[in-house]
Parts: C-alpha cells; structure tokens; sequence
C-alpha cells in the first residue's frame, strides 16, 4: 500500500524537518511513501476562504481512488495498536494508496471534511501543522513495526 501526505508550505523549524526526514526514510522500509508539499496561495482576510482554497487545492491533489483521510481535531482518534490495525484492515481491503491531509491554521474546510474517508485525531491537544507532520510519519512508522512485531513499539 501506498502512503501519501499532502501538506501546505514548507517545514518552518529544522528540527521538526530532520525528524520528518528520519521517520520518512524508516518508513520505506516497509511501505511506498510520497511527501507532497503543494504551495501555500495568498491569504485572505476571511479565515474560512483561506479553508476552502486551500481545501481546494488538496482535493486537487489527491490521486483518484485514493482513501483519504483528514487529521481534525473532530476526527476519531485511535491507540497507537488501533492504528497499525487500521493499516491492516486497508490492507486486507485491498486499498492501494491512502492519501493524508493536514490543512492550514484554519482547519480544513467543509469540502474536505465531507471528502474524507476518515477523519483522525492524534490528540484534543494542539499541535502545529508542522509537528502534526512528523506525528503522522512517526505513528505510520509505529503501526508497521508493531505489525512487523518489531520492537519499537515498546
């Protein structure tokens, strides 16, 4: 299965850069994965506007047939072994590529959330876009060690 993480703009700390990179190159190991980082248009002055064009443009960007899934603070949130089954469960389903988005401050917009397969929650807590981002890749990279019945995990 492939993965595939649609994001807007560009890492802005180094460090959160470096662990994005480190857990992208663990992941290849076990899965395809694909980091897009599509261009941040210009803001508005309406917060929900800024939502649905960029909304927009992430749809755009998603491959057609891909499962998609939305990280919102509304979303479902699972345990770490929750999730690895999860991947499972699309596995035996035979989907082929999952596509995930993290929006902008603003949030995704309506369009997004009703396209989305799934919406997922880390946490109620607030993280930055950009640390979300490296949770994401650390928590893939959790869920195939622990399908793997590697160590990490623990």
């Amino acid at each position: 299965m492939k993965h595939e993480l649609l994001f807007l703009g560009k890492i802005k700390e180094r460090f959160i850069a470096e662990g994005v990179q480190e857990y992208s190159n663990r992941l290849l190991h076990y899965t395809s994965l694909k980091i897009t980082v599509l261009k941040e248009k210009g803001k508005t002055r309406s917060q929900s506007q800024n939502a649905e064009t960029e909304g927009t443009l992430m749809l755009q960007a998603v491959p057609p047939g891909a499962l998609i899934v939305a990280l919102d603070v509304q979303g479902k949130q699972f345990s770490s072994e929750g999730f690895a089954k999860k991947i499972t469960e699309w596995e035996m389903q035979g989907i082929k590529q999952v596509c995930y988005l993290i929006g902008g401050p603003e949030g995704h917009s309506a369009k997004v959330i009703a396209a989305a397969d799934l919406l997922l929650s880390f946490s109620q807590m607030t993280f930055t876009h950009d640390m979300a981002r490296m949770l994401l890749l650390e928590q893939l990279y959790r869920a195939y060690t622990i399908n793997a019945g590697e160590r990490y995990h623990k």
